[in-house]
């Protein structure tokens, strides 16, 4: 595989990617919260930055478009809904939609719910999706924009993945979720050991993303919704209502 995904921190939570194809030289961003951290791990892998894929319109996502581009010329691909209010946009595209690294595919993935527009973008040869502010190691994005029966069938969408993707989402923010999960979910076992470790990995200064999908599908409380006892346990008569109680209730936790 010629794909290389280049992690590092930047803000105060986020993580920042670059996504470079050896083969071919190009490098994509995948967001820009922090353009002077995306040109400066570029220039030290001695990548050119070629195109950027934003994943929805908060500023700490697509805030670095325009002063990448100017350094770059790199070509900004957003979705469509969020466009408007994205800066630098050339190109923009809804789920189904194909967007290429060379000639490595990434599809567009339909995630909205965090905010209305916002998309995931799936690279089946290299088994990653990157997927934004939508689905966290053991939590999701707040509904700031969406509503519970769009949210779930987003999760719904990338839950169908196969279940070996490595899952690279946007922030640090797995040790606040263990929490909340092993409060929603407290029986499930796999999850009690996941964060145990996400505290050893945390408190050792780890990174704890990216996750691998397998793993969120049997601890993420947000990706339970349709299992039965997490209805039971929240009073939900089907996924969605679940889904909304849990969402709910992280908005509140403390």
């Amino acid at each position: 595989m010629t794909i290389q995904v280049h992690q590092f921190p930047c803000l105060s939570d986020n993580y920042g990617y670059l996504v470079h194809d050896s083969q071919s030289g190009e490098t994509v961003c995948i967001d820009t919260p922090d353009a002077e951290a995306y040109l400066r791990e570029a220039a030290a892998k001695g990548w050119r930055i070629t195109q950027i894929w934003n994943t929805h319109w908060h500023p700490d996502h697509a805030g670095g478009n325009e002063a990448i581009k100017a350094q770059t010329g790199a070509l900004v691909v957003a979705p469509a809904v969020d466009a408007p209010r994205i800066a630098a946009v050339d190109r923009t595209v809804a789920g189904g939609d194909l967007v290429a690294l060379d000639g490595v595919d990434a599809q567009v993935i339909d995630v909205g719910g965090h905010t209305m527009g916002h998309v995931a973008y799936w690279l089946p040869t290299a088994g990653i999706a990157f997927v934004g502010d939508a689905l966290f190691a053991l939590g999701c994005g707040r509904m700031f924009e969406g509503e519970p029966g769009q949210f779930w069938a987003s999760l719904s969408r990338l839950k169908a993945l196969p279940e070996d993707t490595t899952i690279y989402c946007a922030h640090e923010y797995t040790a606040s979720n263990a929490r909340f999960a092993v409060h929603a979910d407290p029986d499930n076992a796999a999850l009690a050991a996941y964060a145990a470790e996400v505290e050893t990995r945390r408190g050792a200064g780890e990174p704890t993303v990216p996750t691998v999908l397998k793993r969120e599908i049997a601890t993420n409380p947000f990706l339970r919704a349709d299992d039965p006892a997490m209805q039971a346990r929240w009073g939900g008569g089907d996924a969605v209502q679940t889904f909304a109680a849990l969402r709910a209730a992280k908005d509140s936790f403390r």
